[in-house]
């Protein structure tokens, strides 16, 4: 299974802002390590989700549970190994699964699980053995009433007996008195059935496996999903696993009857984000070419950071030895313009790979300091895959020695702006604008009577946008935590998208400089039917921006008597010797500026900065560790509560 933050944007503007997750998001993560939070707060996007918020081998205590929640999560996806229940020939124990189901449903989240594994004992080649004999005990493929597994079919009974316990209204939920609803309902038929790292029995054999799972999961359970196990498209001209499976079950008779043996297709894809859009629609192109329309799920996606512990930080000049892995702000920025994409080519759930780093796609139990390469001998691990929405925490099995163990990366942040916009109402009509070097991806809200525009740049220069109005006013938000009221001039919005940054991402379609976006931007407005006769095509211009406008104040500067916040964007563990510190604060009447300090090797507090900018470049000396902290006074005279000076910010020069 391939299985806070900073980000930047421009509006209007020259200057990069590196902003913190918003403060009451910030204190909801903080608050979330002491108690948990009421269930009504949390967003709840039903569209999206989280891989491995829990599993058997990562046992959720609540912690992991109201950080994902906070985020906005609704779904939770993993593996449901069956080799790990069937301990011995029909000897089973599902205490493991039993503690796991019931914490998720405890925690209100709906649960994606995929039937994986197999013991010795059921093992035939790559396959299942039994597979291929009848799925009933009649000796017949057809469900009936009262009809249960053939006993010598292994996979069908393991299959049964799972959908027969976790089911809503099943004997688990029946036992503990779960409400109607709750239980498992969506059960995925294996994890990327087209890498032979998962499966190597052919896709003869996988066709097998998932009719048997669709018939005797409907069988279990008439209202039950199950799901083509999520494909990773690794050469689908070559290699099209659905599209073989298609076939296979064309020439079947009762295909129609039992509705193609599948509810629901998912897939994969990591890095390009552009690709997510394509593998969706390939696999709707796909159904189609057979008469048929399945929802399609984007259950796993993300990507790597090369520039933060566990990531090989030491590669920032080396290209070649970051491949597919990106910096932590490529990752916020990928996972923005991965799902709207994914969104707009008809996806219906969109999941993060992952939670926390965990041990990534390493052994268990690897582990190691934060370093600069001079780990890197004898073949030893020296670096893992940084996928997490967070940092792991101390005591993790692996890579728990991260200087802020725990926090967020600025994907978190991102997450959180999707689900805020996003899960709250229905969203319709998808339209992607590809401009020669930007991206436009609109989607309706009927029911407020919106419209939604996720922008960004994929060239390595500023450029603007004239957006056509549609309405008096809008929104404009960062994928952090900073919203600005924008009204239309001469009928159109004049939208600044910053550069991106050039990934090491190889084999990319000529034209195309970058797997992951620039930051993106989102606009929602009001729209004004009277407007819409009106509408002008979205144009590019090329060029620097204009002056980015402050944040929109709460509060008259005269009644303001609460104190800003100050929140600094987590560095490098390694940073070279000339770096860029990104410092941000919230407050109700606005910033009036910062005053920054720094203490090196642990020393005394000094003063650096007095300014009403948002970053600054520090130049460091090899060898020594710099702290940084941040304080802020407000419109009003306010000035930050800090006063006793802890590290905000910290990094090594190396």
């Amino acid at each position: 299974m391939a299985f806070l933050a900073t980000w930047r944007f421009n509006l209007f503007g020259l200057h990069r802002l590196h902003l913190w997750l918003s403060i009451g998001l910030l204190f909801l993560l903080q608050a979330s390590t002491t108690q948990a939070q009421p269930q009504s707060t949390y967003i709840r996007a039903s569209r999206l989700g989280i891989t491995f918020i829990s599993s058997l081998d990562h046992p959720a205590n609540d912690i992991r549970y109201q950080r994902a929640l906070l985020l906005g999560a609704a779904w939770n996806r993993w593996p449901m190994y069956w080799d790990r229940i069937e301990v011995a020939p029909n000897t089973f124990d599902w205490s493991g699964y039993d503690r796991l189901i019931t914490q998720d449903i405890q925690h209100g989240l709906s649960i994606n699980a995929i039937l994986l594994g197999r013991p010795a004992f059921h093992a035939q080649g790559g396959g299942v053995a039994g597979l291929s004999t009848a799925t009933f005990n009649d000796g017949s493929d057809i469900p009936g009433p009262g009809k249960l597994p053939n006993a010598n079919n292994y996979w069908a009974t393991f299959v049964y007996a799972a959908v027969t316990r976790y089911k809503p209204g099943g004997l688990l939920a029946t036992s503990l008195g779960w409400p109607a609803g709750a239980g498992v309902n969506v059960w995925e038929a294996w994890n990327e059935p087209d890498l032979t790292m998962f499966w190597s029995a052919g896709v003869d054999e996988y066709a097998r496996l998932l009719k048997v799972t669709y018939l005797i999961a409907h069988q279990a359970d008439p209202n039950t999903r199950v799901m083509f196990g999520g494909l990773a498209y690794g050469n689908p001209d070559q290699d099209d696993w659905l599209a073989k499976v298609l076939a296979i079950y064309a020439a079947d008779p009762l295909r129609q009857t039992y509705n193609w043996y599948m509810d629901q297709v998912a897939v994969h894809n990591y890095t390009y984000a552009r690709r997510s859009g394509l593998v969706v629609s390939r696999i709707e192109t796909e159904l189609a070419n057979h008469g048929l329309s399945r929802p399609v799920w984007l259950n796993e996606s993300g990507v790597p950071v090369w520039d933060d512990y566990p990531g090989p930080v030491w590669t920032a000049n080396k290209p070649g030895e970051r491949l597919y892995r990106a910096t932590m702000q490529q990752q916020a920025n990928f996972w923005v313009a991965s799902t709207v994409l994914a969104w707009a080519s008809g996806a219906d759930v969109v999941f993060y790979h992952q939670l926390y780093d965990d041990c990534g796609n390493q052994p268990g139990g690897t582990n190691f300091p934060p370093h600069n390469g001079e780990l890197c001998v004898n073949g030893a691990v020296c670096a893992g895959d940084a996928f997490g929405l967070y940092r792991n925490e101390r005591g993790e099995a692996c890579f728990s020695q991260h200087p802020l163990p725990g926090s967020p990366r600025p994907v978190a942040g991102a997450y959180y702006r999707l689900a805020q916009i996003f899960g709250k109402v229905t969203f319709t009509n998808p339209n992607v604008d590809s401009h020669e070097g930007s991206t436009v991806v609109s989607f309706d809200r009927p029911s407020t009577g919106e419209r939604i525009l996720v922008m960004w740049n994929r060239t390595v220069a500023d450029i603007k946008l004239d957006v056509p109005a549609l309405g008096d006013q809008a929104e404009l938000y960062d994928i952090g935590n900073q919203d600005y009221g924008l009204t239309p001039t001469d009928g159109k919005y004049t939208i600044g998208l910053s550069a991106l940054t050039t990934d090491d991402l190889p084999g990319l379609p000529a034209g195309e400089l970058s797997g992951i976006a620039g930051t993106p931007l989102i606009m929602i407005e009001k729209i004004n039917p009277a407007m819409l006769v009106t509408n002008v095509p979205i144009s590019l211009t090329p060029g620097s921006l204009l002056a980015t406008p402050a944040p929109r104040p709460t509060t008259d500067p005269a009644q303001d008597i609460t104190p800003p916040t100050t929140n600094m964007s987590p560095l490098s563990v390694i940073s070279p010797a000339t770096f860029t510190v990104y410092w941000s604060g919230s407050d109700d009447s606005g910033i009036d500026h910062y005053l920054i300090w720094v203490r090196v090797d642990g020393g005394k507090w000094q003063p650096w900065l007095e300014t009403s900018a948002t970053q600054g470049q520090y130049t460091g000396q090899v060898g020594s560790r710099y702290e940084f902290a941040a304080w802020a006074v407000d419109l009003a005279g306010n000035w930050s509560l800090n006063t006793e000076l802890t590290p905000q910010a910290a990094t090594s020069v190396q």
